[in-house]
């Protein structure tokens, strides 16, 4: 089963009057790959998946899939395959039957559907329940008929418009798992949207992090969370600290920064980054990587602290520490350390220079 296309948007924008909801959106996405558009409620996440599908028009820009402009084409025209929240299944359907549909009307012969169907059966484990209807499936199990009814016809491209937010917690955490995997196994390129930050950053090879119809930032899961280019990422994915600073220094690849104290602070920055020496900017890091030392010499950075508040949640501890010139920042730790620390203590906290990075504020 061989699946997947490249699709480039360029420059698109969707006006809605005089409101854009899409504005000016370039992204290339390569045969094969899943990207999950991430972004709040009104940032233009829904309506570029619509106009993927069809459902909208474009103003102005293009939309290529395998360097075929499907602009103008109707949504049937497109052949992609849909996956929706509600699923969407016949409920007068055996499962087979659901997953055969869209064999039955591209007219397919009943050897080609038994054949085809049956594969999809296999692959998302469902082989012994082809003869039940959606109202005998578990909710997981429904989730995998409605996807693989979406890739059955092998598709150029597979859109999933919150797929899991249907599911509760534990089977939504198990069904991230399922789908990536049989999305790798049959390698079909796939669009999702979201809101939830950990489905975004478990099942994506990029993320598309969108505002105010614009995106903000396209990256690998890990390189959204641990090197925002904009405030909006930093404060929009997990918890962050930021913390005023000036560029002190630039050598290749790294910058020298003045926040807390006298000391510089290193921060690994990328190649084509356009700083400056003296610019003001904002030193950025996740709460999980400070942490509470000894040894300064092992650390490239440091700083002196005291502790403000400890906060016990379960497998983790926040603990919130008040620097020189009254900053505060949060920090997690171990709760197997909670006995060593009171508040009021001096502590002295260390973190790497690839565990940072300064944006623009």
């Amino acid at each position: 089963m061989e699946m997947g296309a490249n699709l480039l948007l360029s420059n698109v924008t969707k006006l809605y009057k005089t409101f854009k909801a899409v504005d000016d959106v370039s992204i290339n996405i390569n045969k094969g790959e899943f990207l999950t558009i991430l972004g709040p409620s009104g940032s233009g996440k829904t309506s570029l998946l619509k106009l993927i599908a069809g459902f909208e028009k474009i103003n102005s820009g293009e939309i290529l899939l395998n360097k075929d402009n499907i602009e103008s084409k109707k949504p049937y025209e497109r052949n992609i395959g849909m996956l929706f929240q509600n699923y969407a299944l016949f409920p007068h359907m055996t499962v087979f039957q659901n997953i055969a549909y869209p064999l039955k009307i591209r007219k397919y012969s009943k050897v080609d559907i038994k054949k085809k169907v049956t594969e999809l059966l296999k692959l998302v484990d469902l082989e012994n329940v082809e003869e039940r209807y959606p109202k005998q499936l578990s909710g997981g199990q429904q989730q995998r008929v409605a996807l693989a009814r979406a890739i059955v016809f092998n598709p150029p491209l597979l859109l999933l418009d919150e797929p899991l937010g249907a599911l509760d917690k534990n089977l939504r955490q198990k069904m991230q798992l399922e789908i990536k995997h049989i999305q790798q196994k049959v390698g079909i390129t796939t669009i999702s949207v979201t809101h939830d930050q950990e489905e975004a950053l478990t099942m994506s090879d990029k993320v598309c992090i969108m505002n105010k119809g614009k995106v903000e930032q396209i990256d690998t899961p890990e390189r959204i969370y641990q090197r925002p280019k904009t405030r909006f990422v930093a404060e929009f994915i997990g918890e962050i600290n930021m913390v005023n600073c000036k560029i002190l220094r630039l050598e290749e690849e790294v910058a020298y920064v003045k926040a807390f104290d006298d000391n510089e602070i290193k921060v690994i920055i990328d190649h084509d980054s356009d700083y400056c020496v003296g610019q003001d900017m904002l030193l950025v890091f996740r709460p999980e990587n400070i942490a509470i030392i000894k040894d300064v010499s092992e650390w490239e950075n440091s700083c002196k602290a005291s502790i403000k508040e400890i906060i016990f949640v379960g497998d983790t501890l926040k603990v919130k520490v008040a620097i020189n010139k009254g900053i505060e920042v949060m920090i997690k730790a171990s709760p197997s350390i909670k006995d060593t620390l009171s508040i009021g203590n001096n502590i002295i906290l260390g973190w790497d220079s690839n565990n940072c990075t300064i944006i623009k504020d």
